[in-house]
């Protein structure tokens, strides 16, 4: 260890070193428009603005941030430490975890749960060395996990402990406003929760407000838990579109459900809302003429999951405000699907470039032809496979056109820091205004009662191919590692030996027939996932991936069982 540096400096030296961050640059993603309307924003909403007005007179400036280390609000009356910040991206949407700018307040006050101070030169990256930065997690007072961090900001030489005690104190105050506002809104949905029960106890009840949701005994009975997953997707974008008095929905079985929610108990602010469920047993397994959502009609593009539908709204809303958009996400999860569907409904026709055809300088000729044109439209497919030399061409040729036509990107897994060319954020994605990620097909298992009768009217060209209750009850409880493009691999092979009919279990291929586990909710399948990249990280080795998720030897086996993951 470094002759005067703190122990916990010089463990995060050798994490960011690890993480291959530069020591003489910054290259940070842009991660998403912040939510400026979540409770952690809320709370700490008139904390920063009293902390913000004591400060007014110092070159300080106060950071919250998200859980993941994304910057949501920054706040600073002084305009030199202002405009440093935004030299360095402390700024909303950027994010500020050791892996992409090494140690620093933020990054490594999150990574070790607990309060930070770094100073001048302990930055990992150079460029941070005239600043001082004093981090402290944010922990839910009622979940108790980290929902976030508090940073102060100043010059390297004015008062780091200082910084780090006023953190310190206006993050116990927000953690205080936080549990006020959550024993609050408890509060109130339970007493409405058991009014609307003791009004109408023949009645199924449904109860939700942000993450808490209530059913009452007969609704928890009347439906299994996939059901009760599918309902309350249904529930969550009702609460979204307020247009709708009353709402249809298809449920896992293939059930229909009624959502009619109760005036005096719906609350948009609060995200509380109440609803009598009334069930209808159709016999059949298609879904029935519902409400759309408001902007979530793409042409040729199915899907009934609330996050399928919150990444396809946010697509058309952004290619409405003619902005360059880029689309993330897992191969084959239907992120040019969705980009060229969203195109076809806002702009008309658009030109697609696959990377392996921008590899040749016949298609970057044509490329360059296509953006001479008026109110141009083009698609430029996985950019995140292309090097630097043609990156950098095709930056050139988008210089000084951004206001000429519109062009979107597909890059590869959630955030632009998977690209595998290091220096491809820094070159072509400065261009784009958003980024949208697309969630994988086993965080949204429900789509697959749209997705397949979809596909098998495609690959069998409209003939009558169906799916039986029973394999669509195997193929939900799948992990679809290749998405969406895996599950149409599938059913073309079962395509080549069955055009008609009914598909039934013993049709399915061996890899989805072998599973017998219970279909996995969307918090399932993300524990399945980080279990198997820590046990990828680890080489295997059991003990070691438990310890580096913080959970026992004896759970991760546990749950290797229970979701068949194969070591």
């Amino acid at each position: 260890m470094p002759v005067g540096v703190r122990e916990s400096i010089s463990t995060s030296w050798r994490r960011s070193r690890d993480f291959n961050v530069h020591a003489d640059r910054l290259e940070l993603p842009f991660v998403r428009e912040p939510n400026l309307e979540s409770p952690l924003v809320s709370a700490a909403r008139p904390v920063i603005r009293q902390l913000a007005d004591d400060l007014s007179a110092e070159p300080v400036s106060i950071i919250l941030t998200s859980a993941d280390g994304v910057v949501l609000s920054r706040a600073t009356a002084h305009r030199p430490l202002e405009r440093r910040l935004d030299e360095v991206s402390l700024a909303p949407g950027y994010s500020y975890r050791e892996e992409h700018a090494g140690t620093n307040g933020i990054g490594t006050a999150l990574e070790n749960r607990q309060a930070t101070l770094v100073r001048g030169s302990e930055h990992y990256a150079g460029v941070l060395a005239d600043l001082s930065c004093a981090g402290v997690p944010i922990v839910h007072p009622v979940s108790g996990t980290c929902v976030g961090a508090l940073d102060l900001t100043g010059l390297a030489d004015d008062g780091g402990p200082l910084l780090l005690s006023l953190a310190k104190s206006a993050t116990a105050q927000i953690e205080q406003r936080m549990l006020s506002q959550a024993s609050e809104r408890e509060s109130r949905l339970l007493n409405a929760y058991l009014t609307t029960c003791r009004r109408a106890p023949q009645m199924m009840v449904l109860a939700i407000a942000g993450e808490v949701v209530l059913m009452n005994r007969r609704l928890r009975l009347a439906i299994d838990p996939q059901d009760q997953i599918s309902l309350l997707e249904h529930a969550v974008d009702q609460t979204l579109d307020t247009t709708a008095s009353r709402r249809v929905g298809t449920m896992a079985s293939g059930r229909v459900a009624r959502l009619s929610p109760i005036p005096e108990f719906w609350d948009e602010t609060a995200g509380m809302a109440i609803f009598h469920v009334h069930l209808i047993d159709t016999g059949k397994h298609t879904e029935p003429p519902m409400t759309r959502r408001r902007g979530s009609a793409l042409p040729g593009v199915v899907g009934r999951s609330s996050s399928w539908h919150q990444s396809c709204d946010r697509v058309v809303r952004y290619l409405r405000a003619g902005d360059w958009l880029a689309v993330s996400g897992e191969t084959g999860t239907g992120r040019s699907t969705v980009l060229r569907a969203g195109a076809a409904l806002t702009r008309g026709n658009v030109r697609v470039f696959a990377a392996a055809d921008l590899q040749i300088p016949e298609s970057l000729d044509a490329l360059d032809s296509e953006l001479d044109r008026d109110d141009f439209s083009v698609i430029l497919r996985d950019i995140d496979t292309l090097d630097g030399d043609t990156l950098a061409t095709i930056a050139d040729m988008l210089q000084g056109r951004e206001g000429a036509g519109w062009v979107g990107v597909t890059v590869g897994d959630v955030t632009v820091d998977a690209l595998h060319d290091a220096d491809a954020a820094a070159i072509l994605l400065p261009f784009f205004t958003h980024t949208v990620p697309i969630p994988p097909l086993r965080h949204r298992i429900e789509d697959l009662h749209d997705l397949i009768p979809a596909l098998l009217r495609q690959l069998t060209r409209g003939r009558e191919l169906t799916v039986s209750s029973a394999a669509m009850r195997q193929l939900t409880k799948y992990s679809w590692p290749g998405n969406v493009a895996e599950l149409r691999q599938i059913l073309r092979q079962i395509v080549t030996h069955q055009r008609s009919g009914v598909i039934d279990v013993n049709q399915l291929p061996p890899t989805c027939r072998a599973l017998s586990r219970h279909t996995l909710t969307r918090i399932e399948a993300m524990e399945r996932d980080a279990i198997i990249r820590s046990l990828e990280e680890n080489g295997g080795h059991k003990p070691a991936a438990a310890a580096a998720l913080g959970i026992s030897r004896a759970t991760i086996y546990r749950k290797i069982k229970e979701f068949g993951i194969d070591v």
